[in-house]
């Protein structure tokens, strides 16, 4: 187990403060979960730790490197490499077919197509039609093969399984937590679901402007 990811003293606001002086360290092999009220500034913790957004105070440290006192081309070149964000929405390509928008992030990060994960997700029976063709479900599950097959370090996931039946969901989650476990790889995740959130190796909640631990 090594740290991959370190946020020190964190602090944001937009008109209001969020949070500040947030403390992480995200370890390899291990799961994060931050529950808290919509508008808590969950996702923005999310966002900051994955290159998105600059906080306002405060460091994010990749593999010892401020992340935010990178150039742009070092920060594009982490995201290619060593970050998967799964959102909520699956921003496919319309008219390309499930397999085409999983090759897509294949070529960008110079990795394999992986048959075993579609097999996992159980989606290689719709591999070749266009993805404006499969259901919302089926969809949201090429997203989450698409980041996994460019085998990132990192897999930060905002509400990952918000489109998906429970029993789906728990299948699809059962890959990811097999795929850290097996990749050395870390997850961040933000869920409304409580259940889902205390399956991670640690679970916060966000509330007035601080992480607390949820147990």
């Amino acid at each position: 187990m090594s740290i991959i990811i370190q946020a020190k003293d964190i602090s944001h606001s937009y008109d209001y403060p969020l949070f500040t002086n947030i403390n992480l360290t995200l370890n390899s092999q291990e799961s994060t979960s931050i529950i808290g009220v919509s508008g808590s500034g969950k996702s923005t913790i999310l966002y900051i730790l994955s290159s998105l957004l600059k906080p306002k105070r405060g460091e994010v440290l990749i593999n010892d490197t401020n992340i935010y006192k990178l150039k742009q081309n070092e920060i594009l070149k982490i995201r290619r490499y060593d970050i998967g964000i799964i959102f909520q929405s699956h921003y496919l390509f319309k008219g390309f077919s499930a397999k085409e928008n999983i090759e897509i992030a294949n070529i960008l990060a110079r990795k394999e197509f992986d048959e075993q994960i579609m097999r996992a997700l159980k989606i290689n029976e719709i591999l070749e039609q266009n993805v404006s063709n499969i259901s919302g479900g089926q969809q949201q599950r090429v997203s989450i093969a698409r980041v996994l097959s460019k085998k990132p370090k990192i897999i930060f996931a905002d509400e990952p399984t918000g489109n998906l039946d429970k029993q789906t969901a728990l299948e699809v989650m059962n890959v990811i937590f097999d795929y850290i476990r097996q990749n050395n790889a870390s997850l961040f995740m933000v869920t409304h679901d409580e259940e889902l959130a205390k399956r991670c190796t640690h679970t916060y909640k966000l509330i007035n402007q601080t992480l607390e631990l949820w147990n």
